[in-house]
């Protein structure tokens, strides 16, 4: 039987309120691939990356205009050179790697050479506000080991001290989403170095990374905005020390997995990411989140998530379950 690929939108309500530099959201749009064979059906999920100008419109007319190649037997491989990196391929390479787990019997751990996986220590959001706001907020995910602030640029001081305030025994990770590009950023993070914050996301406007050239930080960097798949490396060595792996960037775990084991040659430290998102695109995230020193993948937990979704607790998220995907 021919395989055929169909995708469809759904949308899930943010839970309260989620708000970063560039703004706030009240809902997320996924785009869902789904890929029948016979019997078999894989899944996968993608949420439009908007910083690169996608919308949940334009990732569903990206996959739908795959059918006929996945149709005819394109296989992962395949989508490296049929499509860009992004969250359309991201979700049909998800769809391709589910499928191949039920026709194979093998879930993706084994197939991508893993150990079998264990819970996982996910980092929590605290949204950008006031800093009394984000105080009340760490104050109320005081259950969580690690808390990830998404910070603004003007006042980012006074947020960051406002969380450790709320929360004195979370470990930090900060994200100021590009804001930056006109602070003093060295100054900042040794700033920040007080309040044993661990790790800065993406202090610059992408393209602007050259004004890190001369930045001594104390806190490591991680690139974000500026980091897709293999082909961004070049730009970020001596900038970053770290980062930032999103599979809706890279366009699929095929992608993502490759660009683990690049950055490993070149030195750099691993953190997995997440867009908003429901369980099932953060399930094929797990695995790289494996192979990564933080991972940040509570996007299930910012929104009302689809049912049978991944279980978390504490600081944890576990294991997709195979009814899930992989």
């Amino acid at each position: 039987m021919t395989r055929s690929l169909t995708a469809r939108i759904e949308r899930y309500p943010v839970r309260g309120s989620f708000v970063i530099a560039r703004g706030a959201k009240t809902h997320v749009d996924v785009v869902v691939a789904e890929i029948v064979d016979g019997a078999l059906r894989g899944r996968g999920e993608g949420t439009a990356i908007y910083y690169r100008g996608e919308s949940a419109d334009t990732v569903l007319a990206q996959i739908e205009r795959q059918a006929d190649a996945i149709a005819a037997g394109a296989a992962r491989a395949d989508l490296l050179t049929l499509m860009p990196h992004g969250a359309a391929r991201n979700a049909v390479d998800a769809a391709l790697w589910d499928l191949e787990a039920k026709a194979s019997g093998i879930p993706v751990w084994q197939a991508l050479d893993l150990p079998r996986p264990q819970p996982m220590l996910t980092a929590y959001t605290i949204s950008l506000g006031e800093p009394g706001a984000m105080e009340v907020a760490a104050r109320a995910a005081s259950g969580h080991e690690l808390l990830k602030l998404k910070l603004s640029g003007e006042g980012d001081l006074d947020r960051v001290a406002a969380v450790r305030r709320g929360a004195p025994d979370a470990r930090l990770i900060v994200d100021a989403n590009e804001a930056w590009g006109g602070q003093d950023i060295e100054r900042l993070a040794h700033a920040l170095d007080k309040y044993r914050v661990e790790l800065i996301e993406q202090p610059v406007p992408a393209g602007e990374d050259h004004l890190l050239d001369t930045v001594n930080s104390p806190i490591p960097l991680c690139a974000d905005e500026s980091c897709h798949d293999r082909a961004s490396l070049g730009t970020l060595i001596g900038r970053y020390r770290f980062i930032n792996i999103k599979l809706d960037k890279a366009g699929g775990l095929t992608e993502a997995h490759a660009l683990v084991h690049a950055a490993r040659l070149r030195g750099m430290g691993l953190m997995t990411g997440c867009m908003l998102s429901t369980s099932l695109g953060i399930a094929p995230a797990f695995y790289i989140g494996m192979q990564s020193q933080f991972a940040d993948l509570d996007g299930p937990l910012l929104i009302e998530d689809r049912d049978g979704g991944m279980r978390f607790q504490g600081s944890d998220v576990w294991p997709p379950e195979p009814a899930l995907w992989g």
